[in-house]
């Protein structure tokens, strides 16, 4: 298995990227990896859920696309199994969303990890948010509930061929997600600025490195039923039907 050190060389030679005495940034690795930030997540995200993409921003249409291959006991199955896909390391370096990023991307990011930003953020001297240990679980044609899914798929595509191109066809399914096995916050502000992080203790070790007024250090390790910070997508028509 490659060290982080390792992925962290990897990933510099392929995007041409000076990594000396700094973490990846997470827009480096997300291309790096082709991956996407999650609108919005929870611990019963699955696999296969369908996004629209507006050419700006992933939204979710709250539909699965195994609600339009299986019914009752079938379907059952394969969410139970959906939900317990084994998670594998993800052999991408721990990476950092720094201010800059966490204003781009807006207040939903920290909320992908169970954090709270109380106060307005442009008010910090320096946040940032460390991602270490990601893991991945992923849909494959080798393994059920792929197998299944794809079988299905297949027929569906021609026996549904209407229902299909309304709802998958152009829209995208996640192939992967991906989860933090810990989460570092770093918060510097000047005294008496009205700015603080919360978070979910539910399922979560904490481990508060500094905590004064002007400078904070938490480290979040999670445990149990993991809700995923980013997927991998595939258009409807692209999905593997083979």
């Amino acid at each position: 298995m490659q060290t982080n050190q390792q992925l962290n060389d990897l990933m510099a030679l392929d995007l041409g990227i000076n990594l000396i005495n700094r973490r990846p940034y997470a827009k480096e690795v997300f291309k790096w990896q082709d991956i996407e930030l999650l609108p919005h997540s929870s611990t019963d995200t699955l696999l296969c859920e369908i996004y629209e993409w507006n050419g700006r921003n992933w939204r979710t249409t709250n539909n699965n696309l195994i609600g339009y291959l299986f019914s009752s006991e079938q379907l059952n199955t394969i969410k139970n199994q959906l939900l317990n896909t084994p998670k594998h390391m993800a052999l991408i370096p721990d990476f950092e969303f720094t201010k800059d990023s966490m204003i781009e991307y807006g207040l939903s990011l920290p909320s992908l990890f169970n954090i709270g930003i109380n106060g307005n953020i442009n008010s910090a001297k320096n946040f940032s948010i460390r991602v270490n240990g990601v893991t991945k679980s992923r849909i494959t044609n080798i393994d059920s509930p792929g197998i299944e899914i794809l079988k299905s798929f297949s027929e569906f595509t021609q026996s549904k061929s209407k229902t299909y191109r309304k709802n998958i066809k152009f829209n995208y399914l996640s192939i992967s997600l991906f989860y933090a096995e810990s989460v570092e916050i770093f918060l510097e502000k000047e005294s008496g600025v009205g700015l603080d992080v919360s978070f979910q203790t539910t399922n979560v070790d904490v481990e508060a490195k500094v905590d004064t007024d002007t400078k904070k250090h938490f480290v979040l390790k999670y445990s149990g039923n993991q809700a995923p910070f980013a997927a991998k997508f595939v258009k409807g028509k692209n999905f593997d039907v083979e």
